[in-house]
This record gives structure tokens, sequence and C-alpha cells, in this order.
């Protein structure tokens, strides 16, 4: 294989795989939808090579699932696995800023691109913009991750911020978004960031963190009160049955014998 058309694998593989995670994110590609490397690669009019490798990549980032006879499908997450990645986050970014002189580098010439990005992610919170909404903030934490000196940790919580909003998005589309659901403090914090304000760092992390657990509340007091109606309605029709094809009670009529019968 030529070094170019290595190239030009590798690009094609990132760019299915991007395309892809745009489709989840924007909700076009639902938890739970299932779909083959042969789908895929008719749909981009390209081999199936590329196509797996970039599903595999998804894979190890969390957002499909893969079963060897059934092809892929897009992770659902749980109100759990959410309230989970909101924890973790938090643990980590706490840790960063604990002593930030060892872990965060603030380099001023970058925080004017941050600023953008947090103005246009509040301006799209607040206009109800969830596509912009998404694209804005995913780059607003990428960038702000390029602070952190550990580049793994960096990944880490870029790929959480990815699958928190493969978990948000339709549950967002489906029931609306508002300042209870939403955090608007991209601009604070990155003020706080730049003053090396460890204290108020915490503060609007607190606050970050404190709207996604909320929210997770929320949503869980909501499934365990649809549960709990499936859980009666069932129980009714289970009932009703039962009573439609139980033994007669006592004033129900007993048919007579038939004539000649002998007892």
């Amino acid at each position: 294989m030529s070094p170019s058309a290595g190239v030009t694998r590798s690009t094609l593989r990132q760019q299915i795989a991007d395309a892809l995670r745009d489709e989840v994110l924007a909700g076009r590609l639902p938890p739970g939808r299932e779909f083959t490397v042969k789908q895929i690669a008719e749909q981009y009019g390209v081999s199936a090579t590329p196509v797996r490798e970039a599903l595999f990549d998804l894979s190890a980032q969390g957002l499909l699932a893969s079963d060897q006879h059934r092809g892929f499908q897009v992770r659902e997450f749980t109100v759990a696995d959410y309230r989970a990645m909101a924890e973790a986050r938090a643990l980590v970014v706490e840790g960063l800023f604990r002593d930030p002189a060892e872990r965060v580098a603030v380099r001023p010439e970058g925080l004017a691109s941050i600023r953008r990005r947090a103005a246009e992610a509040v301006r799209a919170a607040k206009g109800g913009d969830l596509d912009v909404l998404i694209g804005y903030d995913l780059r607003f934490w990428r960038e702000l991750g390029q602070f952190v000196l550990n580049p793994y940790i960096a990944d880490f919580l870029t790929r959480l911020r990815v699958q928190a909003w493969v978990f948000a998005v339709h549950r967002l589309r489906r029931d609306g978004m508002d300042e209870n659901v939403l955090w608007f403090g991209h601009e604070e914090l990155v003020e706080a960031i730049a003053r090396g304000d460890r204290e108020q760092v915490h503060a609007e992390m607190r606050s970050y963190y404190g709207h996604a657990l909320a929210w997770a509340d929320r949503l869980e007091a909501r499934e365990a009160e649809g549960n709990a109606i499936a859980n009666a309605e069932a129980n009714a029709i289970g009932n009703a049955e039962e009573s439609a094809d139980g033994p007669p009670g006592p004033g129900s009529a007993i048919p007579p014998e038939s004539p000649g019968h002998c007892a």
C-alpha cells in the first residue's frame, strides 16, 4: 500500500466516524437503532473496510454496541449511566483544579477562541437551538480540555461529554429545553479560569454538575411514575382477564343436563 493510500483510508475512516457521530448527536440515529457495515458502506458509497474501522472506533468510544450476529446499534444510555458520567467528570475536574499549576496550563492566546465558543453555546441554549448548542458546547469543552496537561484525562473528559449528549439529545427533543435542564455558565467558567480563581472555578463546576444531577433526579422520578402507571394498567388487565376466565360464582346459572342423560 502506498503512503497516500494509507492516508486516504485513514482520513475516510475518520470522516465516516465523524459523520455517524453527528447523526447520533442530531438524533437521526436514535438509541437502539441497528445497522450493518454493508448498510453504512452503501449509504456512503465506500468500501466496507473504512466503515468497519469507523464503527469499531465509535464502539471503543462507547457510542455504539456491537454484536457478532446483529451488527451495530446506537448505545442506549440509562439515567444511571448519565448520573455516573456527571459524577465522574465532576471528580476529575475537581482534582485537576485543586493544584492547577501541575495539571492545567492556561494559555491566554487560547482564551479568545474559548470565549467565542462559550458565548455561542449560551446564545444557542437560550434560543433553544439544540443542534447549534451541541456543536459549540463540544468545541467549548474540547478546547478547554487543551489546557489540561494530561492528554489521557482530556480525552476521557471529551468522551464523557459526547456520551452525555448522546443520552440527552432525544430526551431534550421530546421534552423541550429550559433553564432547569440546560446550564448557561460557560462564560463565567472561562473568566474564572482566566483569573486563576480556583474557588470560583469549583463553584461554576458545582453549578454545572448540579444541573445535570437535578435533571437526572427528575428523569428518574418520571420513569418511576411511568413504570407505576404501566404496572397498574397491566395488573388491571390481568385481573379483568382472570375474572372473565374464572369459575362461575355462587349466583351463576348451571346449565341443565341433556335429556336422556343417566346419572
